[in-house]
């Protein structure tokens, strides 16, 4: 199977109330997932919103997740190596932040064939702003 999915998270205050959401598109069939926490962070609503996603997907698939988060995009495909490594440490040898999430995103992108595209928020992408007013949504 051959999915895209598109992701955002938001946050009304930070911390204070978030929502995530999820687009998942299998061929024409679109799927609209979305949820929110009281007291959380917009970097854990962005990590929520591709785990979330991967939950849904119940066979191995090739999956194109689509996010304006470069927190995401770049910590998935770049730093995870290193905090792995590192003991889940920071280059500032620090604790990673959001650790319990990153560790949930790695484990369900360990299943699928997950490549990663970052898209700039708020620039005309159809998917990418009706994901983000989903996630808005959540915060209110």
């Amino acid at each position: 199977m051959k999915l895209k999915i598109y992701t955002d998270g938001a946050c009304s205050g930070n911390p204070g109330k978030g929502g995530w959401a999820a687009i998942i598109l299998d061929g024409k069939k679109q799927s609209n997932i979305s949820g929110s926490e009281n007291k959380t962070t917009n970097n854990r609503m962005e990590l929520m919103a591709p785990i979330m996603a991967l939950k849904k997907i119940k066979i191995k698939s090739k999956i194109t997740i689509y996010t304006d988060s470069r927190y995401v995009k770049d910590g998935i495909t770049e730093w995870i190596k290193k905090w792995k490594l590192n003991n889940w440490r920071g280059s500032n040898k620090k604790p990673v932040k959001n650790k319990d999430l990153w560790v949930k995103l790695d484990s369900h992108c360990q299943i699928h064939n997950v490549s990663w595209k970052w898209v700039k928020a708020h620039a005309g992408n159809e998917l990418n702003n009706l994901v983000d007013e989903l996630a808005v949504s959540k915060t209110k």
